[in-house]
């Protein structure tokens, strides 16, 4: 019995041994990785206190970088020189280059500089709200495909709406048309199996995005791809903030109306997004998709009544030295000159941006910030209030959404131009998804925009400045208990 229990003693001294030596080693990488002083600091200290606990959640939740997608597309561009030179001679004719003195330089030359595309002319933009809207004008588009359909969501349900789509997939593969299609694995986990063996079984080239992949990527699960793209024939694109799922219909009976919006694009800015769809494609599969690089369409009798937008498809994501969700939304706020109105369903931001927005507000800039009244994930709606005495107090209005929930990623700048995305205002969106924005630059198109905030400020009640002080102890403690995990909302 002795020799039992001291045979235990030492292999739990070897545990906590290799335990430490592991800490410690962590603690190395901290230092060495970690961006800021106060996250360097803040996982020093948790694994110095709760080594068990930290170590695997820093392992998890701390990586700021995503491994092995700019190598796999370097390498994919290298074999497939061809299908890169195609798109660059179609699309370069369309390039509008920032000059000086004019507003795109203004505005757009750091996006320009960050994700280094350009802008391109003569394109259709046309503003869809609402979920009935978006997937009318996708279900059309993709039943007219003739070559092949892109579609990319971050979830998708098996239900009404998911099956509508995919039974359309299944008979577009059986006409001959080639369908591709990646989900997120984390995004859509209620996915069964059945539903993505049956899309394969008839031919839709189905994957997951799989983040995980590689042999030191094991623990990259705190990483989503959060896109949401349809492209068809390379002709017509989609980008913005539905899913697909009947609650984005407003089918839910927990969220009732669903306020989301997409934009429905024609031009060469759809090639642009295409190009976004396979770097994220060829992740998944290791295969380069057959597409057509060497058109642009045009859109003679748009539904828009606008030919002649400027728009970048501006992507960001965990792969660069530079985080370019961030600077999107810096850029914009700091350009602003007579007003920053934004949407998003979270608002859990760092320092950099929340000061971007005070100092907005201080010097006379019109800032609103459009946010939902009920929540869908209670941390990061909570943490959001800690944030809001700062703002109020600065002058920035804040609006909450009645009328059912809020999920639109939308924000206009001045009178000159406007977004539409898959961008949360939160420091996942900025640091740890994969995103799409689309940039337009258009009278129009920028009036419609501003014109739907109008109707959805009237929809909202504003919030005062004593309110966040309102709230029993409970949910202020709450509140403050959430703030701590912001930096991996």
């Amino acid at each position: 019995m002795v020799e039992f229990f001291g045979s235990i003693g030492w292999v739990w001294a070897l545990v906590v041994f290799v335990g430490e030596l592991f800490a410690v080693f962590t603690i190395f990488n901290i230092i060495l990785k970690v961006r800021s002083a106060a996250g360097a600091w803040g996982w020093g200290m948790a694994v110095v206190a709760f080594p068990f606990v930290a170590v695997p959640l820093y392992w998890i939740f701390g990586r700021r970088q995503f491994r092995g997608y700019m190598e796999e597309f370097a390498a994919v561009r290298e074999r497939h020189a061809e299908v890169f030179d195609d798109f660059e001679k179609t699309i370069s004719p369309f390039f509008v280059m920032p000059e000086k003195d004019t507003e795109l330089h203004r505005y757009g030359r750091i996006l320009t500089s960050l994700s280094e595309r350009s802008f391109t002319r003569r394109n259709s933009v046309c503003l869809l709200e609402d979920g009935q809207d978006t997937f009318d004008s996708i279900l059309e588009a993709m039943a007219g495909a003739r070559q092949y359909i892109l579609i990319q969501f971050f979830i998708y349900h098996d239900d009404g709406i998911g099956n509508r789509i995919a039974d359309l997939m299944k008979q577009k593969a059986d006409e001959g048309v080639s369908v591709y299609f990646i989900y997120d694995e984390i995004g859509s986990h209620k996915l069964p199996r059945k539903f993505i063996s049956d899309l394969r079984e008839r031919g839709v080239k189905a994957f997951p995005f799989h983040s995980t992949q590689g042999p030191s990527n094991r623990f990259q699960i705190n990483f989503r791809n959060h896109r949401k793209i349809v492209v068809v024939d390379g002709e017509v694109g989609f980008l913005g903030g539905h899913n697909v799922g009947d609650e984005y219909l407003g089918l839910s009976p927990r969220f009732g109306p669903w306020r989301d919006t997409h934009i429905r694009l024609v031009g060469p800015s759809v090639l642009s997004l295409q190009m976004v769809f396979l770097s994220d494609y060829v992740w998944a599969s290791k295969v380069i998709p057959e597409l057509d690089w060497t058109h642009v369409a045009g859109e003679e009798n748009s539904p828009c009544g606008e030919q002649n937008a400027t728009v970048m498809t501006l992507p960001n994501g965990p792969v660069g030295d530079i985080e370019g969700g961030t600077m999107m939304f810096l850029n914009a706020i700091t350009e602003a000159n007579d007003r920053f109105w934004i949407a998003s369903p979270y608002f859990v931001t760092d320092e950099s941006v929340r000061s971007a927005l005070l100092l907005a507000a201080l010097r006379g800039v019109d800032v609103r910030i459009l946010l939902p009244q009920k929540p869908d994930k209670w941390v990061p709606w909570l943490a959001t209030f800690s944030f809001l005495p700062d703002l109020l107090a600065a002058g920035i209005r804040v609006y909450r959404y009645q009328e059912g929930f809020l999920h639109q990623k939308t924000f206009v700048v001045d009178d000159v131009y406007g977004a539409v995305g898959t961008a949360n205002l939160d420091n996942r969106s900025m640091r740890l998804n994969f995103e799409v924005t689309g940039i337009v630059f258009c009278p129009r198109f920028t009036e419609q925009l501003s014109a739907m905030f109008e109707r959805d400020f009237a929809r909202s009640r504003e919030v005062v400045e004593h309110e966040p002080y309102e709230r029993k102890l409970f949910f202020r403690i709450g509140v403050r208990l959430a703030r701590l995990f912001s930096p991996i909302l």
